[in-house]
């Protein structure tokens, strides 16, 4: 009998470190997935900020100045393709800076300026915790506590610079549905009035990054905090 149970007991301490293997591996595995989503997350969120793509096809019928009868315009510039008699026979491409200064751009140009630039730190920020986490769970530097702090802290961050870069994406999305116009000055030489305007590529970007941030990383950031007890 004493060896029946000593027998059972073994066996079920085999099990258990089974069990605490496979959740070992599940967790290892949900880690990196979740690290990976945040990180892709964020270089979209970069590329979508710096593409001059936001209203792509800013059509024009007056083509003196603006050969193609097409502007493109970011959230940083307003680019076009000058005109080749007015520039030696070559074609060029023309690109007009925003500034603080330019009182004409609208509210959800500026908007997104500083809450994409915000987003784009905001998710630097929660890659580093993640990945101090993760080097503190493997290492076994960190208490598991502080293991679960900083992993709960860079989902937060990651849902938060999610709805930062949802709020102008939306917007100029909204804008361009709407047709909006812009009341360029004279010195640009840009009609204010487009005769049409589609969505350029840098807003579907700007959405992947928001559904990689919002939906599926903070899944796998809990998916984390449920198994890193076991590390």
């Amino acid at each position: 009998s004493f060896c029946h149970d000593r027998g059972a007991v073994r066996i079920r301490a085999l099990f258990e470190d089974l069990q605490t293997m496979t959740s070992l591996a599940t967790s290892i595995h949900l880690q990196i997935i979740g690290l990976a989503l945040g990180t892709l997350g964020w270089i979209l969120c970069i590329i979508s900020m710096g593409q001059v793509h936001w209203r792509i096809v800013w059509h024009v019928d007056n083509t003196t100045i603006i050969s193609s009868g097409t502007i493109w315009i970011g959230i940083w510039d307003v680019c076009f393709t000058l005109n080749p008699e007015l520039a030696n026979g070559s074609s060029l491409m023309l690109c007009q800076r925003f500034t603080i200064q330019n009182t004409f751009s609208p509210s959800e140009i500026f908007v997104a300026q500083d809450l994409l630039m915000l987003a784009t730190i905001m998710e630097a920020v929660a890659i580093g915790f993640t990945l101090f986490a993760l080097w503190g769970v493997y290492k076994k530097e960190l208490k598991k506590h502080y293991s679960l702090v900083f992993f709960l802290t860079g989902g937060l961050l990651n849902i938060l610079s999610s709805v930062l870069i949802l709020i102008p994406v939306s917007w100029n999305l909204h804008s361009i549905m709407k047709n909006r116009s812009i009341a360029f000055p004279p010195s640009y030489h840009l009609p204010s009035t487009p005769k049409s305007q589609k969505v350029g590529a840098a807003i579907p970007v700007g959405f992947i990054s928001v559904l990689l941030l919002l939906v599926l990383n903070p899944y796998m950031f809990i998916s984390i905090c449920q198994d890193v007890w076991v590390l």
